[in-house]
């Protein structure tokens, strides 16, 4: 199932629906735990989908791809890089990523969004994908000019609008080898699969929840392959992941005198 949140007909009403044949089927209740048809339906191509999802917490993993197969380390990190990134970073499909004006360096990062179902702790790793219920596309976009030089990421990830989601939840997908591609105004960036992950998505779960309870809506951004690449004012960011679909967002760089520094 496809599972999306989108507004219709110029009322700001964010809706919650599920994605059949061209028609989005409105529905109404917790999609976690209940909830039913309301009768309406809307044409796909005429509703602005909005981010899939409010997370309540999001967890991205760093440098989590190798480029090439060979590369790939002979034992998992006993501490894997994870950061949060603020839910205030959270934007949908169509909506601009926008850079403050003191931004130098900024990057896109396509990557396969896991959402939690359930609340977890102490997950078995071979039990974690009854704890998952779906996976979106996710932006992981970053200024590294405000990664701090011992290796703390949060800064850079979270400036507002740094976290683009969507088009929707897809319920029902093998995540173990995966196309995901960039196309930044059209020319491909990123290229590559997703079994060149190091941590894989079981494992990274079932190590977080050792840790910290997961709960339903959270977000796991499970890392993004080589490629990634600095964006501008004025390009066109469209993110790819076979078998849930394409996140497209446009960039746009504040420019005014007098702004504020961190």
């Amino acid at each position: 199932m496809k599972f999306a949140r989108f507004t219709a007909a110029g009322d700001p009403t964010v809706r919650s629906g599920v994605v059949v044949d061209g028609t989005v089927q409105e529905i109404v209740g917790n999609v976690f735990e209940t909830w039913n048809y309301t009768g309406n339906s809307y044409a796909l191509e005429s509703v602005q989908l909005v981010a899939p999802l409010q997370p309540r917490h999001i967890i991205g993993i760093g440098k989590n791809y190798v480029e090439f197969e060979h590369e790939r380390p002979q034992t998992l990190p006993s501490i894997p890089v994870f950061f949060f990134k603020p839910v205030s970073t959270v934007i949908g499909p169509g909506e601009e990523i926008i850079i403050p004006s003191t931004l130098e360096q900024v990057k896109f990062e396509t990557e396969i969004a896991v959402i939690l179902g359930k609340e977890g702790k102490n997950i078995p790793e071979d039990d974690v994908e009854r704890y998952i219920f779906g996976y979106t596309v996710a932006n992981d976009v970053a200024s590294p000019e405000y990664f701090h030089p011992d290796g703390h990421w949060m800064v850079g990830k979270s400036f507002d609008t740094f976290t683009p989601l969507g088009p929707w939840i897809e319920t029902k997908l093998d995540t173990r080898s995966l196309l995901l591609q960039t196309h930044v105004n059209g020319k491909v960036l990123q290229n590559s699969r997703s079994n060149l992950m190091i941590v894989g998505i079981n494992h990274m779960i079932a190590y977080l929840s050792r840790v910290m309870t997961l709960q339903p809506g959270d977000v796991i951004l499970s890392g993004t392959p080589a490629g990634a690449d600095f964006i501008k004012d004025g390009d066109t960011i469209e993110c790819t992941v076979e078998g849930i679909g394409a996140l497209t967002n446009k960039v746009v760089k504040i420019t005014r005198t007098g702004a504020t520094t961190l």
